[in-house]
């Protein structure tokens, strides 16, 4: 499948119209509906081959986010043979208590996992979290990165860089 060919299929499996309340607060009229990509085997292992290459060579530990960024990471797993850490948006109060779960980030070069970035808000807060393990980072990978220039540079400004597979100007309209 051709870049342009899964840029079409994503879109016209998730993209919504309507009114939306983004997790940056914002309103929009579109929304990107990951968990219609993320259920479709077919379109996961796609996405997953074609991110991969994104992914910098000496990664050690990918981390999903919580929740959208976890079905990517592990079928990128798959694709690459790296490791997976889970990473909660908290530490659970029962059990381990942890907020990193699976494979060990310390002192790891980790690249961090998401779906869709709009303002790269969670990614930001996950990746203090991460770094307060002695995470070792600097590489975000997502599907979507619908926040654009403005997503890149306040991610940049923490010290990370983001690669995407798609852009907004990737689809129709």
């Amino acid at each position: 499948m051709t870049h342009q060919e899964l840029a079409l299929k994503l879109y016209n499996v998730c993209h919504l119209t309507g009114e939306f309340k983004l997790r940056s607060g914002k309103l929009s009229h579109e929304y990107f509906d990951k968990y219609k990509f993320e259920s479709q085997p077919e379109l996961l292992k796609e996405i997953a081959k074609q991110l991969a290459p994104k992914i910098p060579k000496d990664t050690e530990v990918l981390a999903g986010l919580e929740m959208g960024g976890i079905p990517v990471a592990v079928a990128l797993s798959f694709e690459t043979g790296i490791p997976v850490s889970f990473i909660r948006k908290s530490a659970k109060d029962y059990g381990t208590c942890l907020f990193a779960e699976g494979a060990s980030v310390k002192n790891k070069k980790v690249c961090i996992v998401e779906d869709v970035i709009t303002s790269g808000g969670q990614v930001i807060l996950s990746a203090e979290d991460l770094r307060s393990i002695d995470a070792k980072l600097g590489h975000v990978v997502c599907v979507i990165n619908r926040g654009g220039a403005e997503a890149n540079a306040k991610l940049e400004a923490t010290g990370l860089k983001l690669d995407s597979l798609f852009k907004r100007e990737d689809f129709p309209g």
